[in-house]
């Protein structure tokens, strides 16, 4: 198959740029078109009744595997509106409850505080005693008493004390068992997950939907920003909180209780990622209470920090309410195929078993292929590299720039961590690559997400066929173009072979996970994430370790139907049209008008 026709540009531009509103034909027939409420003062349908009000207005086939989900998703939504209620009032409780642990927990401090202040000879006495006790206590074992043990036991005294005077922490209510999708690539699990969280707006007020790649660079973030402040806590040693400062004690006792409120602040920053869980939903409302809402897109276990922060992150959530809505290619318990941190890896999936209801699509096809043989006129994907293609596709980036106007010039956008990306050709929102500069360097998620963020609409040339002699570059690819699809991009390139040949699979081995190394750069050090692969652990501290390519062959066919599947997706009319409605640079540009 050679490359199509161009049409006018007055009627690709139409297509592309423009909203549609009108009834679809029949030909359009599609069910894997990803779909997101629309901003309305009224409250959205639910899935169910969005699933077959496509189904009568034609613009989606009806599959009974899919309407199964949708119904599931409805009666979790049905349950929604009484759980933000009951939410609302255990965080209004739990609020009172944590003020008055910690007014009863600076009571018992400062009357510690008071003893040592008298002082004299019952002090010495005691502070001997002690000593005595500890020493007897690690007779056996003298290598096994670590620095700061006294100070530990005094906190666990503290907290059972504690435990007695406020009691324990208020019980959550018990949450909407959420879903767990899996099925093949086209199946329509995107799509039915964004028609159920479209739905939840008004209802509850903590709600995200994260793609996995997107995920994990959030908690990396959150990870460094943690780390960060508790250096910065660190290297203030001599600073002392107000309310110990106005103490009536001499300067070596609020010594003494800043030492004990700063081990309180380690203590509960040992374990960083349950932290990182509590900021993960709520930091742009974090003073609203309610419910909290999930949805997270191809869960995958790409490697041993996947797993862990995965376990951690996931676990939390789920133990303190949040209703997880999630997608995947695979069952829960096939996720890990390579055996990495079994055990912590079998809690994640004991966890999702109690709190999600594991429901498979079950469809074999795929409904992105589907549409791709009912449409026409696909111009968005050249190929073969021969001078032919190279001629139509510069025609058509001069008709894209010249209608978004302005004057092509390079530039520079912001990537996480502080990073930034060169954009050697770009022009109101409509941006140049070629197919080694994004994917044959290292660079990876954090990358492609500023791109497919700043840009509604991308050009990339010179795209080889791949194999597992370039695994490297077809993994970034891969990434790639799960983000700009993500962010519902218009994309146009020149490759060496049509779309379902564009990945040959070979017998040399399995794609190297390139994106294991994105976070070593974004990390000061690339410590949290080293440490959490060294460890399998939690904490923020560590031995630093190399990091291994976890993806099996298996894996990496999974990762090739998606992108086959998306690429075919990406150049279907049905697709197109949605660009200007959901691409963020026309979104961000409706709300500041």
């Amino acid at each position: 198959m050679k490359m199509k026709k161009i049409t006018s540009i007055a009627s690709l531009l139409h297509l592309r740029f423009t909203r549609q509103t009108g009834i679809h034909s029949n030909k359009f027939c599609v069910n894997a078109v990803r779909f997101y409420s629309p901003p309305s003062s009224t409250k959205p349908p639910g899935p169910l009744m969005q699933y077959r009000k496509f189904i009568e207005q034609g613009k989606l086939q009806h599959d009974p595997n899919q309407e199964k989900v949708a119904l599931a998703l409805e009666n979790v939504l049905g349950r929604l509106e009484q759980y933000e209620k009951d939410m609302e009032e255990y965080h209004v409780n739990l609020a009172n409850w944590e003020k008055n642990r910690e007014n009863e927990r600076r009571s018992l401090l400062i009357r510690e505080a008071e003893s040592k202040q008298q002082g004299g000879v019952w002090t010495s006495v005691n502070k001997h005693r002690n000593t005595l006790i500890e020493r007897w206590m690690f007779r056996k074992n003298p290598e096994n008493v670590e620095p700061g043990v006294g100070r530990w036991v005094s906190y666990l005294n503290r907290e059972r004390k504690l435990d007695s005077l406020v009691g324990r922490c208020p019980t959550a209510p018990p949450a909407p068992k959420g879903l767990y999708l899996y099925g093949n690539v086209g199946s329509g699990k995107t799509m039915l997950m964004d028609m159920f969280y479209g739905a939840t707006e008004g209802i509850v007020k903590h709600r995200q939907r994260f793609h996995f790649h997107e995920a994990m660079l959030k908690i990396n973030e959150h990870m460094h920003r943690l780390w960060k402040n508790q250096v910065e806590e660190k290297s203030l040693r001599s600073s002392i909180s107000g309310w110990i400062t106005n103490l009536p004690f001499d300067s070596k006792v609020k010594e003494w209780v800043a030492t004990e409120e700063k081990y309180k602040q380690e203590v509960q920053m040992k374990n960083i990622l349950p932290a990182v869980a509590d900021k993960f939903l709520v930091d742009q409302h974090a003073d609203q209470r309610g419910a909290s809402i999930l949805c997270f897109d191809e869960i995958q276990t790409v490697d041993v920090f996947a797993i862990v922060a995965l376990s951690g992150i996931v676990s939390r959530l789920l133990s303190t309410g949040t209703v997880l809505v999630a997608t995947s290619n695979r069952a829960p318990w096939d996720l890990n195929q390579d055996g990495m941190q079994r055990e912590i890896f079998q809690k994640l999936v004991a966890k999702l078993e109690k709190h999600c209801e594991i429901i498979p699509i079950g469809s074999e096809i795929d409904y992105r292929r589907l549409i791709a043989q009912r449409s026409i006129d696909q111009v968005h994907y050249f190929w073969p590299l021969d001078d032919n293609a190279a001629r139509q596709l510069e025609a058509m980036w001069c008709q894209v720039t010249n209608h978004f106007g302005g004057k092509i010039i390079s530039s520079t956008i912001p990537v996480m961590f502080g990073r930034t990306l060169e954009v050697p050709q770009s022009c109101n929102g409509v941006a140049r690559f070629t197919f080694e500069f994004l994917c044959g360097r290292p660079v990876g998620a954090a990358d492609y997400i500023a791109v497919a963020h700043n840009y509604h609409t991308v050009f990339i040339t010179d795209i080889p066929v791949m194999s597992m002699r370039i695994r490297d570059k077809a993994r970034r690819f891969i990434t790639l173009i799960d983000e700009l699809y993500n962010h519902h991009c218009c994309l146009f390139c020149s490759a060496a072979s049509s779309i379902d040949d564009l990945f040959q699979g070979t017998e040399e081995g399995t794609l190297f996970d390139l994106e294991s190394f994105q976070f070593e750069t974004e990390i000061e050090g690339g410590k949290l994430r080293r440490d959490v692969l060294a460890e399998g652990s939690v904490s923020s501290g560590g031995a630093p370790a190399g990091i291994v390519s976890m993806l099996s062959g298996q894996e990496e066919l999974f990762a090739f139907r998606r992108a086959v599947s998306r690429l075919i997706e990406m150049q279907t009319p049905l697709y197109l049209e949605g660009v200007h409605s959901l691409h963020p640079y026309f979104r961000n540009s409706t709300k500041n008008m």
